[in-house]
C-alpha cells in the first residue's frame, strides 16, 4: 500500500472518530457558549429560541413579577399536545365505539389512563393558569406602551383555549360529555329568544342555523361526534399554533416584558443569575482606537452594557427549564391522584338530572337560567369586547411594570372585590328565594325577561361602579381597576354557585347531600 491510500485511509480514521464533534458542530455553528459572545449567538441563530433575546431585563427574571404564569399555560400545551397525540392512536371517532374506546384507554392500554388523565388536567389547567397569566398583566398594567394589540391576541387565545377544552370533554360519547353537547348547542340557540321576541324568527333564524351547523342536524349523532372531533384535533390546534406564535413574536417586537421606569436591582438578584463576563468574547482584552470626525454632540458611548440586563443564556433558559420541570411534576403527581370522569354510556332517553356543561361554561349556564340569549349570546359577548377594549380605554402610562398601579390601586381593588361579593351574593339569594319577575307577572313579555335579569342588572352595576370610581378618582386605570376585578368576581362566584349549589331541575341545594334520592 502506498503512502498516498494510507494518507487517505488515516484521514478517513479520522473523520469517523471525530464524526460525533463534526456533526455536533454543524448543528450547533458557535461552538460552546462559554463567552457572551458565544452565548449571543447561540440564542440569535438557534430557531426554537431566537424569538427570545440575546439579554433579558433582571425584572422579566424575578419569580415575583412574572410568576412564571405564561410560561406554565404554554408548557401545558405541549403536554395537551403530547398527551392528545398518543391517544388519537387508541380512540375510535364513532358513536358506536367512542366510548369503548376511551373504557380501553382506561383500562387496557399501558398508562392510558395516567395518559388521559395528564390530557385533561393539563387542558383545563391551560384555563385557569390563563386567567391568572391575564390577570398578572392587567395588575401589572402591562397591557399598555405600545402592547394593546397582544392584550386582544392574548383574549382571542383565552376563547380558544375555553374551545378546545369543551370539544375535548365532548369525545367520550358517555353521559357527561353527550349532555353537555346538548347544552352546548341551546347555547348556539340562544339567538332565537331574541328573534322570537321580535318576530324575527321566519325570516332569520340565526340560532336554529348555528345549532344545526354545530350538530349536523337538530339532536346529537355521529355527525356531531365527527365535527366535534374535526374541530379538536385539527382546526383548533392549528389556529392555536399561530395565534401563539403571533402572542410570541408580539412581546419580542414590542420589548419583551414590561418593566418599572424606576428600577433598582436587588441583592437577591444577583443570587439566581450569572453576570456577564467583561472579558474575551465581545469585551477584548485591549482597546483600539480610530480616527473620527469632530461632530457637534455627545460622544459615543463606549464600554456600556444595556442596563440590568443579563445575558439569555444561561439565565433565562435556567429559569425556563425550572417552570418545565415544575409544570410537568404538578401535572403528573395530580394526574396520579385525580382520575378523568367516565360514566355512562350515552343514552338520548335518560337525561342527566341536573344537566350541566364543563365547570369553565357552569357561570354561563347560571345566567342562561335567566335569559338564553343574554347568558348563551349578550352577555359573553359584552364581556369578551369589555376585556379587548381595556387597553385602548385605559390610556395612561404611569407606573407600567408596578403591580396595581399604587397605593390607590391596591385599596380600589380591594374595595370592587369586597362590594362585588357582597352585591352578587344578595342578588343571587334574592333570586332563588324569591324567583324573578316571570315568577311575579307570568304574562310579561319575554323581550322585559331578556334585558331585565339579574346577569344585565349585575353587568349594569359593574359599569356603573367603574365609571363612578373613574369620576372619583380622575383615573381611567383605576376605573378599569374596578370593572376587571369585579369581572373575574363574578366569574368565580357563578362558577362555584352553578357546581356546588345547582341540583336536580336546576333548583338550589346548600350541598349535594340535600338532593333528592330517585
Amino acid at each position: 500500500m502506498n503512502e498516498t491510500d494510507q494518507t487517505g485511509l488515516s484521514k478517513f480514521a479520522g473523520n469517523v472518530k471525530g464524526l460525533a464533534n463534526t456533526f455536533i458542530g454543524s448543528v450547533f455553528r458557535n461552538g460552546k457558549p462559554t463567552s457572551d459572545k458565544t452565548r449571543a449567538s447561540a440564542v440569535f441563530n438557534n430557531f426554537f429560541l431566537h424569538i427570545q433575546g440575546v439579554k433579558t431585563h433582571i425584572n422579566t427574571l424575578r419569580p415575583s413579577y412574572t410568576l412564571g404564569l405564561g410560561l406554565i399555560t404554554f408548557f401545558l400545551l405541549v403536554i395537551v399536545v403530547a398527551s392528545g397525540v398518543f391517544l388519537m392512536v387508541y380512540y375510535n371517532p364513532s358513536v358506536e365505539n367512542a366510548y369503548q374506546s376511551v373504557k380501553n384507554i382506561n383500562q387496557v392500554v399501558f398508562a392510558g389512563k395516567v395518559s388521559r388523565n395528564v390530557h385533561k388536567w393539563a387542558g383545563e389547567g391551560m384555563i385557569v393558569f390563563l386567567f391568572l397569566h391575564m390577570a398578572r398583566v392587567f395588575f401589572t398594567g402591562s397591557y399598555k406602551a405600545g402592547r394593546e394589540f397582544n392584550w386582544v391576541v392574548g383574549i382571542v387565545l383565552l376563547v380558544l383555549t375555553f374551545a378546545l377544552n369543551l370539544s375535548g370533554y365532548l369525545l367520550p360519547w358517555d353521559q357527561l360529555s353527550y349532555w353537555a353537547l346538548v347544552i352546548v348547542a341551546n347555547i348556539m340557540q340562544s339567538p332565537k329568544e331574541l328573534t322570537d321576541s321580535l318576530g324575527l324568527t321566519k325570516y332569520f333564524d340565526v340560532g336554529t342555523y348555528t345549532g344545526n351547523l354545530f350538530l349536523g342536524g337538530s339532536i346529537p349523532t355521529k355527525e356531531s361526534l365527527n365535527r366535534v372531533y374535526l374541530f379538536h384535533v385539527m382546526v383548533l390546534p392549528m389556529v392555536i399554533y399561530v395565534v401563539v406564535g403571533l402572542h410570541f413574536w408580539r412581546i419580542r417586537k414590542d420589548g419583551g416584558m414590561t418593566k418599572p421606569d424606576l428600577f433598582n436591582t436587588k441583592a437577591s438578584d444577583m443570587g439566581i443569575m450569572v453576570q456577564p463576563k467583561k472579558s474575551g468574547g465581545i469585551f477584548p482584552t485591549h482597546k483600539t482606537y480610530g480616527l473620527m470626525e469632530l461632530a457637534r454632540g455627545k460622544t459615543p458611548a463606549v464600554d456600556k452594557d444595556v442596563e440590568n440586563t443579563v445575558m439569555s443564556w444561561p439565565n433565562l433558559l435556567i429559569a425556563e427549564l425550572a417552570v418545565l420541570m415544575f409544570t410537568l411534576a404538578g401535572t403528573l403527581i395530580y394526574s396520579y391522584y385525580m382520575d378523568a370522569p367516565l360514566k355512562e354510556f350515552a343514552n338520548p332517553l335518560i337525561p342527566e338530572n341536573p344537566a350541566k356543561a364543563p365547570w369553565y361554561f357552569l357561570g354561563l349556564q347560571e345566567l342562561l337560567s335567566y335569559s338564553a340569549f343574554m347568558g348563551g349570546t349578550g352577555l359573553p359577548g359584552l364581556a369578551l369586547l369589555g376585556l379587548a377594549l381595556i387597553p385602548y380605554l385605559d390610556r395612561e402610562q404611569d407606573n407600567v411594570g408596578v403591580w396595581f398601579t399604587s397605593k390607590m390601586g391596591k385599596r380600589i381593588a380591594l374595595e370592587s372585590m369586597v362590594i362585588s361579593i357582597i352585591v352578587i351574593i344578595a342578588m343571587l339569594a334574592f333570586a332563588v328565594n324569591f324567583g324573578w319577575l316571570r315568577n311575579w307577572f307570568p304574562e310579561i313579555p319575554q323581550l322585559v325577561i331578556t334585558f331585565v335579569n339579574p346577569g344585565t342588572i349585575w353587568v349594569g352595576f359593574m359599569m356603573l361602579w367603574s365609571l363612578c370610581t373613574i369620576r372619583r378618582t380622575g383615573s381611567t386605570r383605576m376605573g378599569a381597576m374596578a370593572l376587571f376585578v369585579m369581572f373575574l368576581v363574578s366569574y368565580l362566584i357563578l362558577t362555584y354557585f352553578a357546581t356546588d349549589m345547582r341540583g336536580p331541575n336546576w333548583d338550589f341545594y346548600w350541598s349535594k347531600s340535600q338532593w333528592p334520592i330517585h
